[in-house]
């Protein structure tokens, strides 16, 4: 009889392909983003430009304080018509989501899509350590599904 000396082990469960497709591997992370003090003005000239629908919105240092999109800037553009003004000096941090829901880089491609399901959200941005690395919009999860191989799912 042989006896082993190595003690109990803990054998890693194999992770399967679909855990591995990731948030991280199909994130954007050259971001435009705002500050709050930036004018509604400003953001549809960027979002229109950049044909974009919406961007984070961070402060001084960087940190994550909120989102923008087309959404929010209509608030503006509705109190334009009744104003009858045609610019829209309305600044981001009154009209931004400051509620943000962020989703971390490690998550699976799956889950991420299960949370747009769910939520009925655009864009997560995605935060590592408290830091904005990315974000993650629903395009995005849609063109990465067409990319993946059958033996993947």
């Amino acid at each position: 009889m042989v006896k082993s000396f190595q003690g109990v082990r803990m054998v890693e469960p194999k992770k399967s392909p679909i855990d591995q497709i990731l948030v991280r591997d199909h994130m954007s992370t050259n971001l435009v983003t705002f500050h709050p003090e930036d004018t509604i003005d400003q953001v549809l000239e960027i979002l229109t430009r950049r044909k974009i629908s919406g961007a984070p919105v961070v402060d001084e240092s960087g940190a994550l304080v909120g989102i923008i999109s087309e959404v929010d800037c209509l608030h503006e553009i509705i109190k334009g018509k009744y104003t009858n003004t045609p610019k829209f000096p309305g600044r981001v941090g009154e009209y931004m989501t400051k509620d943000v829901i962020t989703l971390s880089p490690d998550l699976s491609l799956f889950d991420a899509a299960g949370k747009f399901l769910e939520l009925k959200i655009r864009r997560f941005p995605v935060l590592k350590d408290g830091q904005l690395i990315g974000q993650i919009s629903l395009s995005d999860v849609v063109r990465a599904f067409p990319k993946l191989k059958q033996t993947t799912w």
